[in-house]
């Protein structure tokens, strides 16, 4: 039995929280870090200690063996909960990693737009309130080709606001085979009845013909929209009605025609071999009147959703109520219109737009920067089997899903614990690395680890290992 005068001798001897606090330690973290995190860190070891004396009265008590433990937990609860971490998965556009990376033109447009005063609503030239929206404009028609053009918070959202402006209590009539569901389970249906839309189902799951658009058409018939499977493919006995003729058929009935593309893409995929994504500008010289898509999926942009098309509907979906409460903030402007002016010069937006260099970069490329990767960690760990196979990524966030690319990616076999814990401790460390697990075997794909992150992705890994 322990000899309870000891304990309490022990006990006696823990500094209290004001103690700690005004000691040359307590100054110094107070000078650095939120009082209140200070004083509930001191105040959680000193807990953590008295139970630890209860259990061992040799336990340290003095303030300089707290120390450590109290610096450890002042940084994690100073820490942001929202965190930079190192994408090793091989999906680029990762959307709980938060989708497509911005470029350094559009990181540094943020940042001089974020810490100093702009023009956002305001003209410059005349002197008097300006539109948010005018700074997007021009670049939106030169680089898709529209008449006109605005963005919104999300794609979700510039979807609910076309058809609460176009077809607010009119039927929508759309293919059933292309009812889709985003994610976070949102479905098209359930944002045609937040539009006050009536939904009018055509065709089969499968199959849809041009004259099941034409029986459908009657006088309350508000909108005939068309939803791209940029999620999902049906394959097999299947026919659909291409956007052309949907335009043709919309302008002999005088109804409107509209486009949701989902990812939203601005060059053409095709010379690398992707046949199943359609380019914005090739969609709008359809005669369609709207296209929605987002910005930070293949467009490699911040979150928005961008609406295009006929001046006239757009400047009509301009006015309507929602758009307030739907609009993009100064910080995603800046972003949007920086990664709009990348669009410019096509041959280099694919080097300049992060989410295009990533898909289309070469497979030579991600082979020597893997056996970079394995080269380093065979030099700096002896506690893992670490070899370089050929493997497959994905585009990922809904996003060309029918194709795998080619890639390169590094395998860890870890010798002394299980490679779960591997994954955990990387999960978990001060620089978070999300990898993913094939069998024993820890995966890190070259394609989404960037040049500068290669060391230190190793540097993880080796304290991850010990």
């Amino acid at each position: 039995m322990r000899d309870k005068k000891t304990v309490q001798k022990v006990l006696s001897k823990l500094p209290s929280v004001d103690e700690i606090l005004k000691g040359r330690y307590g100054i110094a973290w107070l000078r650095d870090y939120p009082r209140k995190y200070v004083r509930e860190a001191v105040r959680d070891v000193i807990e953590v200690r008295r139970k630890e004396v209860l259990a061992d009265p040799a336990t340290d008590v003095s303030v300089e063996g707290m120390v450590p433990d109290i610096n450890g937990r002042i940084r994690d609860l100073s820490s942001p909960s929202l965190r930079q971490v190192i994408n090793a998965t091989g999906v680029v556009i990762h959307t709980n990693l938060g989708r497509s990376i911005i470029s350094d033109r559009a990181a540094e447009n943020v940042r001089r737009i974020a810490t100093g005063y702009s023009n956002l609503e305001y003209d410059l030239d005349k002197g008097v309130r300006g539109k948010r929206y005018a700074h997007i404009k021009r670049l939106l028609r030169e680089v898709t080709g529209a008449e006109d053009g605005f963005a919104v918070n999300n794609n979700a959202a510039a979807v609910l606001l076309c058809l609460s402006a176009i077809a607010r209590g009119r039927e929508v009539i759309v293919s059933r085979g292309e009812l889709v569901e985003i994610g976070g389970s949102f479905r098209v249906p359930d944002v045609m009845v937040q539009g006050n839309a009536v939904l009018r189902e055509v065709g089969t799951t499968n199959k849809t013909h041009p004259d099941d658009y034409r029986e459908a058409i009657n006088e309350n018939t508000g909108l005939i929209l068309k939803v791209h499977q940029s999620n999902y493919r049906i394959t097999g006995f299947t026919e659909d009605v291409s956007i052309e003729r949907l335009a043709e058929i919309g302008r002999e009935n005088r109804i409107p025609v509209m486009y949701d593309l989902g990812s939203g893409c601005l060059i053409d995929l095709k010379p690398f071999g992707i046949h199943s994504e359609p380019n914005v500008s090739d969609i709008l010289k359809s005669g369609v009147d709207i296209v929605t898509f987002s910005g930070d999926k293949l467009l490699g942009g911040p979150q928005a959703g961008i609406i295009v098309g006929n001046r006239q509907m757009i400047e009509h979906i301009q006015k309507n109520p929602l758009t307030r409460a739907l609009r993009i903030d100064k910080l995603t402007l800046a972003a949007l219109e920086a990664t709009l002016y990348g669009y410019l010069d096509i041959e280099k937006a694919k080097d300049m737009i992060p989410t295009l260099k990533m898909l289309l970069e070469d497979a030579g490329v991600l082979k020597a920067r893997a056996k970079k990767i394995a080269s380093l960690l065979k030099r700096e760990t002896a506690n893992a089997m670490i070899d370089v196979i050929q493997d497959s990524s994905q585009a990922g966030g809904g996003s060309l899903p029918e194709i795998s690319f080619p890639t390169y990616v590094v395998t860890i076999k870890p010798k002394k614990i299980s490679v779960n814990n591997l994954e955990e401790r990387l999960r978990r460390g001060e620089l978070p690395v999300i990898a993913r697990i094939r069998e024993d075997s820890l995966i890190l794909d070259a394609r989404t680890i960037s040049d500068k992150e290669a060391s230190l992705v190793v540097k993880c890994v080796k304290a991850a290992l010990v």
